[in-house]
């Protein structure tokens, strides 16, 4: 078999990526992107592709945000990926941790929960969207690839959530002056091809999984779609467009009010991070 060709795989992928970005409209000229930069192959693919863009077509800033979780002998390695990367791009970078921004690192909530992702999507969805619309952020890039995007869909199903299906899709509008919308460059991207990219093009990235995805439901359905894909190849896309077709649900009707806590963004009287935040704490009193 031919080995790949880095440069055709590069312009093929960038390609794809730049049409998810124009037929969605994610960015516009004159935008301030905040990038959640983990540190892994997906984020530090977003940033690359729109350091590329940035410089290449569309004028727009760049910042970088990152979360220290404090998974002790894991979260390390991410972060300085994360740093070496903005730092290689000339982007500015911001770093953020649980301890210092909530009093406790996410170890340590671990052991209130039945899984560490709960608590850990939370804080880290908090964290991201508070510093982003701090830094007058116009939008808030993720590394959502399409196994992700597919992974979540088939979750709220499990869970009976349909209040999520608004957060499906690539770009999602401004539903509070607080809430800095979400934009996912990588939609419709198979996490198979941006790992190819990260190795082919010898990018630091942090590769090892999270030692608390193993026991989550999200891990549990990303190895059942895997298998899937092996055995009819298309399976994916095919779902990500049905669930796009069937299943979504007006945003607009979508309301968010502050916490009476932090002031936050929230669907509640109290946001799900000062919820959840307020038990850790208690708990370890």
């Amino acid at each position: 078999m031919k080995p790949l060709d880095p440069r055709n795989f590069n312009l093929e992928l960038e390609k794809r990526v730049r049409k998810i970005i124009n037929d969605y409209d994610l960015i516009d000229d004159g935008d301030k992107i905040a990038v959640a930069l983990s540190g892994g192959k997906d984020s530090v693919l977003t940033l690359h592709i729109l350091d590329r863009l940035r410089r290449e077509s569309i004028s727009f800033d760049i910042v970088a945000i990152a979360i220290d979780e404090g998974i002790n002998g894991y979260r390390e390695e991410g972060i300085i990926s994360a740093r070496n990367n903005a730092l290689q791009l000339g982007i500015d970078y911001y770093e953020l941790s649980l301890e210092d921004e909530l009093g406790f690192t996410l170890d340590q909530a671990s052991k209130f929960y039945k899984t560490a992702c709960i608590p850990c999507g939370v804080f880290r969805r908090y964290l991201l969207n508070r510093t982003a619309h701090k830094l007058g952020s116009d939008k808030l890039a993720t590394g959502h690839n399409l196994d992700d995007e597919v992974q979540s869909f088939l979750m709220s199903f499990a869970r009976a959530d349909v209040r999520r299906f608004a957060k499906f899709g690539p770009k999602q509008e401004r539903i509070h002056p607080k809430m800095v919308p979400r934009i996912k460059p990588l939609w419709s991207i198979p996490e198979k091809e941006v790992g190819m990219w990260a190795v082919l093009n010898e990018v630091d990235v942090h590769l090892a999984e999270c030692p608390y995805a193993q026991n989550s439901l999200r891990s549990r359905l990303k190895n059942y779609l895997n298998h899937l894909e092996e055995d009819k190849p298309g399976t994916k896309i095919k779902m990500l467009e049905f669930f796009q077709k069937n299943l979504q649900i007006d945003k607009k009707e979508v309301k968010l009010y502050e916490c009476h806590v932090c002031g936050e963004p929230s669907s509640s009287s109290i946001c799900k991070a000062c919820e959840i935040g307020g038990v850790i704490k208690k708990g370890m009193e």
